[in-house]
């Protein structure tokens, strides 16, 4: 399956660099009209020059209801939207930061769920829209040293696959991306070795090929992912002892 992209309407949000603005680039290059949103205007009106075809911005902070609900009305219908939203600190239960577990939570997650209640009701009244979710490797099972960011992509991961069990005999397709380590100013926190580490835009070839499929999931880099889709399958003391 490969989609046709020219003139589709897709709103990225997340995107004013990293990830979101190299699956825009793929976006724009491939036809279709990019909406890019995030916090930050500057980066974003930069981003929207850069884009080789139709595209504007919308600014949005997707922990405040009121801005995405002003968001959502300012972009109109789309075609699609894929949420890239999301913020990372490192740090464990025993060095537990309150306001940095509450942001990874209320934008990785909650987030989603704001966008998700402005942007799902119209695709369903139209029984016509595309919804992508990126969610993350980390989200297979609980990861020392991962207090809020893994607890919220497991949360993501859950309501994609919720989403795509009510929609996925409608004209509403849902799909949801799960990436290993992707080198941005997120990651450069880590102070430990990332293996498998991509680019944004490795990262990006991946999330538009999975987005060109009517596949569900996609989990990548596919090698790396077998240790996390595999520790499902592990008993509490063997996983705990080995991940720990």
């Amino acid at each position: 399956m490969s989609r046709n992209w020219i003139a589709k309407r897709y709103w990225l949000v997340g995107a004013s660099d990293g990830l979101g603005a190299a699956l825009a680039h793929k976006l724009s290059a491939a036809g279709a009209e990019v909406i890019v949103s995030a916090r930050s205007e500057d980066k974003l009106a930069a981003l929207v020059e850069e884009l080789p075809g139709t595209a504007r911005f919308v600014t949005v902070d997707v922990s405040d209801n009121e801005s995405v609900v002003a968001a959502a009305k300012e972009v109109g219908d789309v075609d699609g939207v894929v949420y890239l939203a999301g913020v990372y600190w490192p740090f464990s239960a025993r060095e537990w930061d309150a306001d940095q577990a509450n942001a990874m939570a209320d934008i990785n997650f909650t987030g989603l769920m704001r966008v998700m209640g402005q942007v799902v009701p119209p695709m369903v009244a139209r029984d016509k829209g595309h919804i992508v979710i990126t969610s993350s490797l980390s989200g297979f099972r609980g990861l020392p040293g991962s207090i809020g960011y893994t607890a919220s992509k497991a949360g993501t991961m859950s309501l994609a696959e919720c989403m795509h069990a009510d929609l996925r005999k409608t004209g509403v397709a849902v799909q949801v991306a799960n990436p290993g380590y992707i080198k941005t100013q997120l990651t450069d926190k880590n102070d430990f070795n990332m293996p498998f580490i991509m680019t944004p835009e490795e990262a990006a070839a991946h999330m538009f090929d999975h987005m060109n499929t009517d596949h569900f999931k996609a989990n990548f880099p596919w090698l790396f992912s077998l240790f996390f889709r595999g520790s499902q399958f592990m008993p509490d003391w063997m996983y705990y002892r080995m991940f720990s």
